[in-house]
Order: C-alpha cells, then sequence, then structure tokens
C-alpha cells in the first residue's frame, strides 16, 4: 500500500548553497561482546569496536547525494567526549565537509537533542538528517525532540526524501506500506535503509581520508540541560536456550515441543 498526502505549499526560490547538517551517533558495533560493571550500572567499554550509526550512515550518503547534484554543504554533528572523534574523522573522510562536537556526555535523548538544536540554531541548516534510532539504545528520540526544539517540519522513519526550492517531498515507512508527504524546508528527516539502500554506502578511501585530516573538526561546550531521566541499571538478555533438532518425520514430537516448550501453539 502506498498512501500520497500532499499539502498546498507556496512557490519560493531556489535554495543556494544548501546547508546540511547530519547527526551522528558513535555506537558499538554489532559484533562486540556486551558487558556492564560497577553493579550493571554501567556500560563496559573495555574491547568495544565502535562505528558511524548504521541508520546515521544511509542519512550521510544521502546527503552526499545531495552535496553532489546541487552543491549543498554538509557539517556532521555529535555529542561526545575525546573518544567520539574516531568516527567524525570516518564521517569527514566518507566527504562531509566539516564536523563539531558537542563536548559533553551523552547522557539521555532530550539532552543529546538539545545540544544539537542550540547548534542548529546559531549555523540556520536547511536541512537536518539524523537516524532514526541508534542500535546501542534504539530509543528513537532525538529525531522529534530536536524538531520541536527547533520548530522545524520533522518526518520519520523516512526511505525517501526530494528537495526542490524550499518543497520536499518525503517518503516514510508505515505498517503495511509508504506513505509519500509534502512539505517545505526546514526539515528534520529521520531517516534509515531505503533513503539510501546498503549497496550504495560510501567506503572511505585512501584520499578521502588523507583529506579528513585537513578538514575542520570544532569542538564546541555543552549548554546546560536539566536531565529529566537517568540510567538505574541494565539487564543483559538470558542466555539462549539449546537448539533441538527434529526430524521431519516426525511430526508428532514437532507439535508437542511447541505446544509444551515453546508454548507457542
Amino acid at each position: 500500500m502506498k498512501l500520497h498526502l500532499f499539502y498546498p505549499t507556496k512557490q519560493q526560490k531556489t535554495i543556494k548553497n544548501m546547508k546540511l547538517l547530519v547527526c551522528i551517533s558513535h555506537v558499538p558495533d554489532t559484533t562486540s561482546k556486551i558487558n556492564f560493571t560497577e553493579g550493571d550500572t554501567k556500560f563496559d567499554t573495555n574491547g568495544v569496536q565502535y562505528v558511524i550509526n548504521p541508520h546515521d550512515e544511509y542519512c550521510l550518503t544521502r546527503a552526499l547525494w545531495f552535496k553532489e547534484k546541487q552543491g549543498a554543504s554538509i557539517t556532521v554533528i555529535t555529542v561526545g567526549t575525546q573518544l567520539v572523534e574516531p568516527t567524525l574523522r570516518k564521517a569527514l573522510a566518507i566527504g562531509a565537509d566539516d564536523a563539531i562536537r558537542v563536548d559533553a556526555e551523552p547522557k539521555e535523548a532530550f539532552f543529546v537533542a538539545q545540544q544539537i538544536a542550540d547548534v542548529a540554531k546559531k549555523e540556520g541548516y536547511n536541512l537536518i538528517l539524523t537516524g532514526r534510532e541508534s542500535i546501542d539504545y534504539n530509543g528513537g528520540m532525538v529525531p522529534g525532540f530536536l524538531a520541536a526544539s527547533l520548530n522545524y517540519n520533522f518526518v520519520n522513519a523516512c526511505i525517501g526524501v526530494e528537495i526542490e526550492g524550499q518543497n520536499v517531498t518525503a517518503t516514510r515507512e508505515i505498517d503495511g506500506g509508504s506513505e509519500v508527504l509534502a512539505t517545505t524546508l526546514p526539515i528534520v528527516l529521520a531517516g534509515q535503509k531505503g533513503i539510501v539502500e546498503e549497496k550504495d554506502l560510501r567506503i572511505p578511501n585512501m584520499r578521502g581520508i588523507m583529506m579528513a585530516r585537513q578538514k575542520p573538526l570544532k569542538v564546541v561546550p555543552a549548554i546546560e540541560v536539566i536531565l529529566n531521566s537517568t540510567t538505574v541499571g541494565f539487564e543483559k538478555l538470558p542466555l539462549k536456550s539449546a537448539c533441538k533438532l527434529v526430524s521431519p518425520d516426525n511430526i508428532d514430537e514437532l507439535i508437542n515441543l511447541l505446544h509444551t516448550e515453546a508454548k507457542v501453539i
């Protein structure tokens, strides 16, 4: 199913030198072994490999298309300590023009959104792209908080976007299909796979890595934000039970196991 919703917009002049902001999360690689310390109240970073959040990487690639086709400039931003700078440098190597690091521990979603909003208000970005959620906490709250703080239009779960002048046509995923929306800049788009395909993701080459060393990475102080929540503790998922193999000829045993052990029938 595909639902089209179009809202009337004023015809406005084409934006020259469109400014894009791409929000980058510094997240553990999915192959990392997850552990907690201090009575399961803190995440154990020992031996953990960090990467660009996959949803954010799709958004960065889509931003590069705007850069190549419409001459847009791309700034990447994250909230974090100095430890996140290799992730920002990778984004620069992929093709972003400059980077901003808000010097603070990303304590919760509202805190992160307010830090990014403070920077965005000063710089006047036309389009802000951010992943639908980060794959570590899967909260999915930062994009909405950010759009509300800036009073920007907002489309979540975005799987396609085209911009002509001030007009934006965005496609978002909904249950059982997709929905096409027409709106205007400025806007926050929370993207995911589909905004570009996995085969289109950019891999930094040697030239990009060398150029990234020369690109500006600005560090700005965090603003004061009252925290709305705190982390009480973490709990690991229970270990999966051993897999039982059932002969395809023994249907009775399979039904019995599904009924008595799996409890799915």
